[in-house]
C-alpha cells in the first residue's frame, strides 16, 4: 500500500476515478484543478468590485492556456462563477475559446498580442472578437479586414501610461486619434474601449512605486481627455489588474482583468496571502516517486556534486525536471567543504512526503535534471515508511512549507522567481485532470471537456 501525500481528489463517479487512474498510468504526475476554486474566485472578484452596489465587469484572464491551468475548462468556470469578458494575449486561443462554443451571446472576448502584419483579424472580426490597438500599422490592417468582413471591428484603444511595453504614447496619440476618428465615420471600426496596464500596483509597501502606480492613474485620465478632446468616447475603460482590482477600488471603472487573482493567488507576496484576499489556489501538483534507495554519508546527488549527503540516508527520485516544466533555479545544493565543514547551501524546491509519522516537508537535492530530481528524505525509507509509488505533493493550496503545505509561492521563492511562472511553464505531458467539474458546469458545458480529464 503506497502512501499519499494528499487526500485523494474528488470523483464525481465511477468514471471519474477510473480517469485518475488512467492518468497515473499515462504518466507519473498529475496536475489536479479544482474548478470550483475558480469558479468560486471569480465570484469573490466579482463581489469586491460590485459589493457597493456598482455594475464593473469582470473578465477572467486566460491567457497562456489560462496559467496552465487548461483554456476551455477554466473559461467555462469562470464564465460560472460571474464572468462576462474573456481575455487572451493570442488570437488562437480566443479563436479556440469561441469554437468551443462560448459565443458572444455569453462573453465577450479580448485579444491583445498579435502580430499586425499576419494577425487573423478577418477571421477575429467574424468571430465577434474585440480587438486590442496600439499601432497605426494595426489600425490600417484591422480596418482593411473589417472592410472585406463588411462590418465593422470592435476595438479597445491601448495606451501607454508607463508600463513602456504596448500602447500610444501622448507623442503619437495626435496621428492615431485622426486614424481613429476617419475609421469611426467610415463604419469600419467600433471603438469600444480605452484601456492600459499597471507596472508595479504589486508592490503596496514600496513609496516609489505606490507614486508610479498614482502617475499611471493620472496619464490613463489625461489620455481619456485627449481622446475625449479629439471626439472619441470610449464606452468601456479598464486598467485594473489583479493587484489593483484588489486593493484600488477607485480605477475599477467599467471592467477589471484579474488574471492570477483568478487562480488563487496574490498578484506578489508583498501583497500578503492568497487568504488574506479570500481567494484559494486551485491547482495541485503531485507525482509518484519513482525510486527509493539508501546511500552513504557524502554521497554526491545529480549533476555537479552541488549537494552531498550530510549522513547515511534514503534517497527518492521524484520523476518530473525541466522538461516538465520543474524550475532547475529551484534546484538544491548543501555541500562539504575541503575540511568537512558545510559549504554553499540553496534551499531547493519543497515537497510535501507522507511519513509513517505525518507530513514531512523534503526539498529537491541536488540540480534538477531533464526528466526527474532528488530529494534527501533524511533518514532511512524503511523508518520512515517511504516507497516506491507514494503520492507527493510538489504545491497545491494551503498555507506554506512552514505547516508543510507547500505553494507555487514556496516554488517561486526556491527558483527566484514569481507563482505564474511556477503553473505557466508547466508541459502539457502533465495532464491536467478537473475536479468537481460537474458540480460547477452543466451538461453543456461538460461536453466540451476532454471526458478522460473530468473527475
Amino acid at each position: 500500500m503506497t502512501a499519499q501525500a494528499l487526500a485523494e481528489p474528488h470523483f464525481s463517479s465511477p468514471q471519474g476515478e477510473a480517469n485518475y487512474w488512467a492518468a497515473r498510468r499515462h504518466y507519473p504526475a498529475q496536475a489536479i484543478v479544482d474548478l470550483a476554486a475558480i469558479r468560486d474566485n471569480m465570484r469573490h472578484l466579482v463581489d469586491v468590485v460590485n459589493r457597493e452596489g456598482g455594475a464593473t465587469a469582470v473578465m477572467g484572464v486566460v491567457k497562456a492556456d489560462a496559467y496552465g491551468h487548461g483554456l476551455i475548462p477554466t473559461a467555462l468556470a469562470a464564465l460560472a462563477g460571474g464572468a462576462t469578458w474573456l481575455g487572451t494575449a493570442q488570437a488562437r486561443e480566443a479563436l479556440l475559446l469561441r469554437r468551443a462554443g462560448i459565443g458572444p451571446d455569453r462573453a465577450r472576448i479580448l485579444t491583445w498580442v498579435n502580430n499586425p502584419l499576419e494577425a487573423p483579424y478577418r477571421e477575429l472580426i467574424d468571430a465577434d472578437i474585440d480587438l486590442s490597438v496600439a499601432t497605426t500599422t494595426a489600425l490600417e490592417h484591422i480596418a482593411a479586414a473589417a472592410r472585406e468582413a463588411g462590418r465593422p471591428a470592435h476595438v479597445h484603444i491601448k495606451v501607454d501610461t508607463g508600463f513602456g511595453r504596448n500602447g500610444f504614447t501622448f507623442e503619437n496619440l495626435h496621428e492615431a486619434t485622426g486614424s481613429l476618428v476617419a475609421l469611426r465615420d467610415e463604419g469600419v471600426l467600433d471603438i469600444v474601449g480605452q484601456w492600459s496596464h499597471l507596472a508595479v500596483a504589486d508592490a503596496p509597501s514600496n513609496a516609489d512605486f505606490v507614486e508610479q502606480t498614482e502617475a499611471q492613474i493620472a496619464r490613463f485620465e489625461e489620455f481619456t481627455a485627449r481622446l475625449a478632446d479629439a471626439g472619441i468616447e470610449p464606452r468601456i475603460r479598464h486598467l485594473a489588474n489583479t493587484a489593483a482590482t484588489l486593493s484600488r477600488p477607485q480605477i475599477h471603472y467599467d471592467l477589471v482583468r484579474p488574471g492570477v487573482g483568478l487562480y488563487g493567488y496574490e498578484a506578489d507576496p508583498d501583497m500578503g496571502s492568497p487568504e488574506r484576499y479570500g481567494l484559494k489556489p486551485a491547482m495541485t501538483l503531485q507525482a509518484q516517486l519513482s525510486s527509493v534507495k539508501d546511500v552513504d554519508a557524502h554521497s554526491g546527488l545529480s549533476y555537479g556534486r552541488i549537494y552531498l549527503t550530510e549522513d547515511r540516508t534514503s534517497v527518492a527520485i521524484v520523476p518530473v525536471g525541466y522538461a516538465d516544466g520543474i524550475h532547475r533555479s529551484a534546484s538544491g545544493a548543501d555541500t562539504l567543504g575541503a575540511l568537512g565543514e558545510r559549504g554553499r547551501t540553496m534551499p531547493g524546491g519543497p515537497v510535501r512526503v507522507m511519513t509513517k509519522d505525518g507530513p514531512r516537508l523534503m526539498r529537491v537535492s541536488g540540480r534538477v535534471c531533464m526528466d526527474q530530481f532528488i530529494i534527501d528524505l533524511h533518514g532511512m525509507a524503511d523508518d520512515l515508511g517511504v516507497s516506491i509509488g507514494d503520492t507527493v505533493a510538489l504545491f497545491g493550496p494551503g498555507r506554506g512549507e512552514r505547516y508543510c503545505e507547500p505553494t507555487a509561492d514556496d516554488w517561486a521563492r526556491a527558483a527566484d522567481t514569481i507563482s505564474y511562472e511556477i503553473f505557466t511553464c508547466l508541459r502539457n505531458r502533465i495532464p491536467r485532470l478537473y475536479e468537481h467539474a460537474t458540480d460547477v458546469l452543466d451538461a453543456d458545458d461538460l461536453s466540451r471537456l476532454d471526458p478522460a480529464s473530468i473527475l
